[in-house]
């Protein structure tokens, strides 16, 4: 189980709340350059399809962040999905992304 730094464990914080709030299947959170958190839950509706974590970069990117330090995303599922891994990656190409189950026990960081 990674170790993770307070601003990091926040964002697990930050996911997890998202998440809980509408009983979502996932939430994220994402830190920019200057320190903002986005966070989001994950969106299913017949015409619009989006994880948590491409939903919290797209409102950072929105909100004119050019870097993410940092993302995590709290899940039920074993592994990170690649949309939300590929939204993190066009905006900052080695910022870690740590997945966390429901509990907010971190399993795994990705950082390729």
């Amino acid at each position: 189980m990674p170790e993770l730094s307070a601003e990091d464990a926040k964002l697990v914080t930050l996911a997890r709340a998202a998440r809980a709030r509408i009983g979502a299947a996932e939430g994220a959170a994402v830190r920019d350059g200057d320190g903002r958190t986005y966070n989001a839950a994950s969106v299913t509706l017949p015409s619009l399809s989006l994880t948590a974590l491409q939903l919290a970069v797209a409102s950072a990117v929105s909100s004119g962040a050019t870097k993410l330090e940092a993302a995590a995303v709290v899940t039920e599922a074993s592994a990170l999905d690649t949309a939300g891994r590929s939204a993190v990656r066009a905006v900052s190409p080695s910022a870690p992304i740590h997945l966390a189950a429901p509990d907010a026990t971190v399993f795994a960081t990705v950082t390729d």
